[in-house]
């Protein structure tokens, strides 16, 4: 391998136990073999990083960290020390198909000028349903992963969807870097569609490539529905909103965000997750005003025109409730790309 490897994998572990082993055999067996390994270790207290066995990697880089810095900052450092000219994250609780880096490089062939993509994703535990088909983004402000736990054969062809899944998203290092990587005050959940928001605005888009597939265990690290990811879920998910959707939007969307805000909270009565909601939705007020700082950056540094960005979006909220796929037919960004209104 060349000092300049194609790809980076950047593996973010936290207690991951015997799924961190499975991540990196997945990756013994690429059949495309330029890439190296970064694995930061966020403080793990279960050995789960003590005994890896990396023979039959190209190259292979463990961080320990002393703390959690979840997975937006542990991702940043990871990609800090990155050689590659490709950035390709991977979740320890996931196992990428041997061909996975190779289907990467011929959909970045394809796709000249597209700077990220998502992959496919099914459910580890039962391959005949999705994991996700890279994530979307409803105009009223409400993200979800599209397809998660729907029939694989619902799997959409390759086109352009929001952005990609943090699980196994692909990043150019150059433009990851110029956009300043994940917002580390997410810590986690959102920050991949932060991230893929910026990007959007920047002119940037995402090409979701079906053959490059990756299986997920979902849960194996977090309890997807736990009070820390509603209360986390909550509070990133109005600050991305605030921060990154253009004004004449915001003006339009905020009573159906709100209406949407309430329906959730009203859910969470019966699901028990009210308590945890709340909290995260007092944490995001309380921390409102750096955000909103943020928003004057982010904002000046959008070239996406309106249509452009509208496109991107779903907006009808049944698609989001039956978390349906929303990949559309791969073009290069629209030519109304600086016109910003």
């Amino acid at each position: 391998m060349t000092n300049t490897p194609d790809f980076s994998v950047l593996i973010v572990n936290f207690n991951g136990g015997k799924y961190v082993q499975g991540a990196l055999d997945s990756l013994k067996a690429q059949t495309h073999r330029s890439f190296e390994v970064i694995l930061v270790d966020n403080a793990s207290a279960d050995g789960s990083v003590d005994a890896l066995d990396t023979s039959g990697l190209p190259a292979f880089t463990l961080m320990r960290e002393t703390e959690n810095h979840g997975f937006a900052r542990g991702n940043n450092v990871a990609a800090a020390a990155a050689k590659g000219k490709w950035l390709a994250m991977l979740n320890p609780d996931a196992a990428a198909r041997p061909d996975w880096l190779t289907r990467v490089l011929a959909g970045a062939q394809r796709h000249p000028g597209v700077t990220s993509f998502a992959c496919t994703q099914i459910w580890m535990h039962d391959e005949t349903k999705l994991d996700g088909a890279g994530d979307n983004y409803l105009l009223f402000g409400i993200p979800w992963r599209g397809g998660y736990r729907r029939p694989f054969s619902e799997l959409p062809a390759e086109g352009t969807c929001f952005s990609p899944c943090g699980a196994s998203a692909v990043y150019n290092r150059d433009t990851f870097v110029q956009a300043g990587g994940f917002d580390e005050r997410l810590f986690c959940f959102c920050e991949d569609v932060d991230l893929g928001f910026r990007l959007r605005l920047e002119g940037e888009t995402c090409v979701f490539l079906p053959d490059a597939v990756v299986a997920h265990a979902g849960g194996g690290l977090s309890d997807k529905v736990s009070g820390f990811a509603v209360r986390y879920g909550t509070r990133n998910r109005l600050w991305v909103y605030l921060k990154c959707m253009p004004m004449p939007l915001l003006i339009l969307t905020l009573p159906g965000h709100l209406a949407l805000t309430v329906a959730i909270l009203l859910r969470g009565l019966m699901t028990g997750q009210f308590g945890d909601a709340v909290k995260g939705l007092a944490d995001a007020v309380r921390e409102l005003e750096p955000i909103w700082e943020d928003r004057r950056v982010v904002q000046a540094r959008r070239v996406t025109g309106m249509r452009s960005l509208i496109g991107a979006m779903a907006w009808n909220p049944l698609e989001m409730l039956d978390r349906k796929t929303g990949v559309t037919q791969a073009r290069p960004p629209s030519a109304d790309r600086g016109n910003r209104m």
